[in-house]
């Protein structure tokens, strides 16, 4: 076990020192503990007292300059947030009849332990540990304090994986059972919390085989039971693998695709063909809303990329195989499903551009590599998601192949998807910046009103500025009187 860090340690002092003159009773509990056992640094320390929770904890924001949040007024629980060169959550909770009691109510073993506040400050605390904890972390166990701990709270279902994620252990053989019993829980769990920890989950490496073992669990469809339907779809000869298990190898590929961990059927020599840089690194770095970023939502986007093949499978005549309009209609499916888990409004718009889009790339040349038109339409479509789409197109790819994957075909693939970044770089380093005319030129010179015709217009010399047909204004009023002249004679034809 590390030593406590001194900022927190002078904090602890005087949250201890504000408890004693109250005279309540104080413990450090739960996480922290944990993880202090564990030598892992951690911001978050949970403090339960025998007292109200909620009356201390203003108390302690008032006396350490902090910021007082309200969590859980029906249970007793609130949070002192203080800024003090780092970022330090103290978590008060209440509790009476003694903190045996307070710890068998908590949900894993290893979280069910305890030290008095005073004695930790000191350095003579002895651990609480009714439930062998410490034991369980030695053998790297998440286990269950008792048989009705999902019953009590279902999002202690999901909480247990991710726990079992982030520490690199394993959940104990009687917990698996228990959350397969109990698996239909997680449906119960309000979409705010299932929200935040999928993406807890999700932001881990490795976690496409951790979406995996949500399903091996039973959890999965009963978080998004839509994916059901995909069990057992079959495919066209092409694909290695059903819609359900393509999908979820499309988030392990994906994984694979951000340099995030190995997947099991693609070596390091596949990514050397890939695009990357650390502009593309930044890029996925970048926060979308409260804990998530782009390379979770990618992870996401590429799990419901095809939600809605069940929904739009035929068969023809000569018995092919297809699911026209599978990317339109999943984009609103997945729509629905983020909606229902809470996700913002952001990260909902980027995962249904996501799902919307990933046949996109492969559709914008039939021959060859793409017109400077077609690649500026695409990154207008696609909003802020162009570089996103482009790489559930590439893990889409490579869980449609698995084991069966062509290397040329592979490299080919991949010398379109890098064509497409260069092209937008080119245009946005020496087109873009330049505008050659604007609505209000249009209505000058054409004498036109105000309308959905002006922006049509101002499109259409956009992208011919792209593809290099032109470079003046003089030229653009000429392309836009040409337009203008087809528009008229069509109309009178």
């Amino acid at each position: 076990m590390s030593d406590i860090n001194q900022d927190l340690l002078g904090l602890l002092i005087k949250v201890s020192a504000i408890l004693t003159h109250q005279n309540c009773q104080a413990y450090v509990v739960g996480g922290f503990v944990r993880d202090w056992l564990l030598d892992r640094r951690t911001a978050d320390v949970d403090i339960a007292v025998c007292g109200d929770a909620l009356s201390i904890a203003q108390d302690v924001a008032g006396a350490v300059d902090g910021r007082y949040v309200l969590l859980d007024e029906a249970n007793r629980v609130a949070r002192v947030v203080v800024a003090d060169g780092q970022m330090w959550h103290l978590d008060f909770s209440s509790f009476s009849g003694g903190i045996q009691n307070d710890l068998a109510r908590r949900d894993f073993t290893i979280d069910a332990m305890a030290m008095e506040l005073q004695g930790l400050i000191s350095g003579s605390a002895q651990l609480i540990d009714p439930f062998s904890g410490e034991s369980d972390l030695k053998e790297r166990l998440v286990r269950a304090v008792n048989q009705r701990i999902f019953m009590e709270d279902g999002a202690r279902l999901l909480r247990g994986v991710r726990l079992a994620g982030e520490l690199g252990f394993k959940i104990e053989p009687g917990t698996e059972t228990l959350v397969r019993k109990d698996c239909r829980k997680a449906k119960l769990v309000p979409g705010e919390r299932l929200r935040e920890e999928l993406v807890r989950i999700l932001a881990l490496p490795g976690s496409g085989g951790m979406v995996r073992y949500l399903d091996k669990l039973g959890l999965l469809t009963e978080i998004v039971p839509e994916l059901k339907e995909l069990k057992g779809a079959e495919q066209p000869k092409e694909h290695y693998w059903d819609v359900f298990n393509h999908s979820v190898e499309t988030v392990a590929a994906a994984e694979f695709l951000l340099r995030e961990s190995l997947w099991k059927y693609g070596k390091e020599d596949l990514l050397k063909v890939t695009p990357w840089s650390e502009e593309i690194s930044r890029h996925f770095d970048e926060e979308v809303s409260s804990g998530s970023n782009r390379r979770l939502l990618l992870k996401l986007g590429a799990l419901l990329h095809d939600i809605a093949k069940p929904a739009t499978r035929t068969v023809d005549e000569t018995g092919r195989t297809r699911f026209l309009g599978h990317a339109k209609q999943g984009a609103a499916m997945a729509v629905g499903v983020l909606e229902r888990l809470r996700f913002s409004s952001r990260e909902i718009r980027l995962v249904e551009n996501l799902v919307y889009h990933h046949l996109r790339p492969a559709q914008m040349s039939n021959e060859g590599l793409p017109t400077s038109r077609a690649v500026y339409r695409y990154f207008r479509d696609t909003e802020d998601a162009g570089i996103d789409v482009l790489f559930v197109a590439l893990a889409d790819y490579l869980a449609t192949h698995g084991p069966r994957l062509d290397i040329e075909e592979w490299q080919q693939h991949n010398q379109l998807i890098n064509y497409i970044l260069a092209e937008r770089v080119k245009q946005e380093a020496e087109v873009l910046p330049v505008r050659l005319i604007d609505g209000h030129d249009l209505m000058d010179i054409f004498g036109l009103s105000p309308g959905r015709l002006i922006g049509e217009l101002l499109t259409e010399v956009r992208e011919a500025q792209v593809a290099g047909e032109l470079s003046t204004r003089e030229e653009a009023i000429a392309l836009v009187r040409k337009e203008l002249g087809k528009r008229q004679c069509g109309m009178a034809c």
